[in-house]
């Protein structure tokens, strides 16, 4: 493979603005690159992570008319860090409003980690408005994937860090640490709350690269990110997504007249590759790339460089 791909350049947005979706929420949104261009929509993870900068540079802002938001709760979007009417299917509804706000009849969708999922959800109800997908970090959010990262399969491979993660718990509740967590998330008292957030938000940014970096998009130890992103992180998978189990699989035939590329890390600790190869099984359309060397995050460089010849491809570059 020639030079490896890193992201564009620096991109300011040229249109930002919030829209009421209803229930409460007003979603903050922006929009970057060239308007009238290539129309595409960023899935942010999480849940409750919220967009960064970089994500726009995962864009040829000359080619692609991007658009990017914070989900419910999360980021620039108030309330924050509220679980109320707060779903995936809420979340689909509003990617929806998004598209018909933005006045295009379809766009690429690009999602990573639980934007994947989301990405595959909005994919598999509105096939018809999808262009193409670009997924990273496959998660399909079934109970086996759930346990892996919660319960027990990362705490054999970063046992450090598990007891970290573990220590807020007593023993008596560790059988069951998501639901530990959720008790202390949905306290009353706010002190309880941020501890558990701080908690459960450092776990997973302290195993989602293969070798640590020293710069993340993220503070996930600071207090107000911390809430949104474990408060909705833990009330999504709580409920399973509000999805059938397997059902994203299931589901996977109507994907099939969609272009699609499915980038994974081999080492990607939160979201375990048999996934990702289960879904490139059922949609055998989409181009596979298995990255070597890789954990989760976008910003690792196998990763990205196929992320970003992925949009450049789709864009006719």
């Amino acid at each position: 493979m020639s030079e490896l791909r890193t992201l564009y350049p620096e991109i300011e947005p040229y249109e930002t603005g919030f829209l009421d979706v209803g229930d409460g929420h007003s979603i903050s949104w922006e929009r970057a690159g060239t308007p009238g261009a290539k129309p595409a929509v960023f899935l942010h993870g999480g849940p409750g992570g919220g967009i960064s900068s970089n994500h726009r540079r995962l864009f040829d802002p000359e080619l692609y008319d991007v658009l990017l938001f914070d989900q419910r709760g999360c980021g620039k979007s108030t309330p924050h860090a509220s679980l109320d009417a707060n779903t995936t299917w809420h979340l689909v509804a509003d990617i929806e409003r998004l598209r018909e706000m933005a006045g295009v009849e379809k766009w690429l969708v690009h999602g990573g980690s639980w934007g994947s999922t989301l990405a595959l959800a909005y994919a598999e109800r509105h096939p018809e408005r999808v262009s193409e997908l670009v997924l990273r970090g496959v998660y399909t959010l079934t109970k086996p994937e759930l346990d892996w990262f919660y319960q027990f399969g990362v705490s054999e491979m970063f046992p450090d860090r598990w007891a970290e993660f573990a220590a807020p718990i007593p023993e008596d509740e560790r059988h069951d640490m998501m639901a530990a967590y959720h008790r202390r998330l949905t306290s009353a008292d706010r002190t309880t709350r941020i501890e558990a957030a701080k908690a459960w938000s450092l776990f997973e940014g302290s195993v989602i690269t293969l070798l640590p970096e020293p710069e993340m998009d993220f503070d996930f130890g600071e207090d107000e990110f911390a809430e949104a992103f474990a408060r909705i992180e833990n009330h999504f998978f709580m409920n399973g997504g509000w999805l059938d189990e397997g059902q994203l699989l299931r589901d996977a035939h109507k994907l099939h007249d969609i272009p699609g590329v499915i980038v994974h890390g081999r080492y990607d600790m939160p979201c375990p590759a048999k996934y990702a190869w289960a879904l490139h099984q059922a949609w055998p359309e989409a181009e596979f790339h298995l990255i070597e060397g890789a954990g989760h995050a976008y910003s690792e460089p196998g990763i990205l460089d196929r992320l970003i010849r992925a949009t450049d491809k789709f864009a006719g570059k």
